[in-house]
């Protein structure tokens, strides 16, 4: 029937795509955007969960005492308050789309029955087993792996409801596979990109060699790691810029950028004089600060953690590293002191951008993956 949204239907399948779209979430979004404007195979539109009021705030308040051993479930708490407000938006935009995409899980925790009643595509970048052992702000303890099955009753049964799961990375993957039981038939591996520039600002010279460091939180993204090897070792060497919502001291050498969103354009001009990306983050699962870097051929010295290996080529397209400051400084000062070389990685960087990670290529398998789950979902219905 046509309009009906089943297979045969003459107009183009409507998707939604709702999403918490904090952090890397909005980079990843605006990806979509460019890139659907080179794919006219599907009519989307785009619904955001609104930033947390103080009723969800106060939702993931940690508790004192119970929060270092993670036995507040604050996290949890955090995303069944998300996923509340996310329903909402759900059942109000209820009709008007035919395949729904949904970032990430936890804006689907409550909306199971919704994810059964249409086709729908759950994406990822991280499951809730891996992030429990990620974010520094709460260290794993005994705690955190008896907390599993609890958190398990919750985000299984979105991976169930889903048509079908998307992830980002490898990475991601396996822990689907391993922790929640999602099948290979109904798994997707899309890493989802960023619009890479036709053409790059011309160089701007500058007398130091320069590092850039793009993270919200410093203590989340390593920041304050660096900032601490830059007073200690390079202050008179180096120029360090920070892209940042956090204060930071003055510090000689140091230039925070305070006033930066997601897709500002000044990031470019700001990577036109940059010598390399330091990005010591110890929470990141895909790091899309790293993808902006590589698609403006600036080399990238980051943390050997989670989705990065697949995105930084240890010694093709940067440095990987461990968690030890002595080693991300060795690395950085590596290719700060050998310019050919670090020129030589950003130019890598840049080709494996435009090859693997340009939104155009991308978005194009995106949309693979949704017009699959409509016609796999009504291949089952009468």
């Amino acid at each position: 029937m046509a309009g009906s949204g089943q297979p045969g239907a003459t107009r183009r399948p409507r998707v939604l795509f709702l999403s918490e779209n904090n952090g890397g979430h909005s980079t990843m979004h605006l990806g979509i955007r460019a890139g659907l404007a080179y794919d006219d195979r599907i009519s989307a539109s785009f619904v955001d969960v609104p930033p947390a009021g103080f009723g969800r705030r106060l939702a993931s308040v940690q508790v004192p005492g119970l929060s270092g051993l993670d036995l507040d479930l604050a996290s949890l708490r955090g995303q069944l308050a998300t996923s509340t407000a996310a329903r909402r938006l759900l059942r109000a935009a209820a009709g008007t789309y035919d395949v729904l995409h949904v970032y990430t899980q936890h804006a689907a925790l409550t909306s199971r029955d919704i994810l059964r009643a249409v086709p729908s595509v759950v994406a990822t970048d991280a499951t809730g087993h891996d992030v429990a052992r990620l974010l520094p702000y709460r260290r794993p303890t005994v705690w955190t792996e008896r907390q599993r099955g609890l958190r398990n009753r919750f985000e299984r049964p979105v991976w169930d409801a889903a048509t079908l799961v998307l992830t980002k990375s490898e990475w991601a993957a396996r822990s689907l596979r391993e922790d929640y039981g999602v099948t290979p038939d109904r798994l997707r591996v899309v890493p989802l990109g960023i619009e890479v520039p036709a053409e790059l600002p011309a160089r701007v010279p500058h007398e130091r060699p320069t590092i850039t460091f793009v993270g919200r939180s410093l203590a989340r993204k390593g920041g304050l790691v660096l900032l601490d090897l830059f007073r200690e070792r390079w202050s008179d060497r180096y120029e360090l810029h920070l892209v940042t919502k956090e204060a930071v001291a003055p510090t000689p050498g140091v230039v925070v950028h305070g006033d930066f969103e997601p897709g500002d354009p000044r990031l470019a001009d700001l990577f036109a004089r940059t010598d390399l990306l330091a990005f010591p983050t110890e929470s990141d699962t895909f790091g899309y600060a790293a993808l902006e870097a590589m698609a403006a051929a600036v080399p990238v010295v980051a943390r050997s953690t989670s989705a990065l290996p697949e995105i930084v080529v240890d010694g093709g397209t940067g440095l990987l590293v461990g968690p030890s400051p002595s080693e991300l400084g060795a690395a950085i000062e590596a290719l700060l002191e050998d310019p050919a070389r670090a020129r030589a990685m950003g130019e890598a960087g840049r080709r494996r951008m435009l090859e693997r990670f340009d939104a155009r290529v991308t978005t194009t398998r995106l949309v693979d993956v949704l017009l699959e789950a409509h016609e796999r979902f009504w291949a089952v219905r009468p």
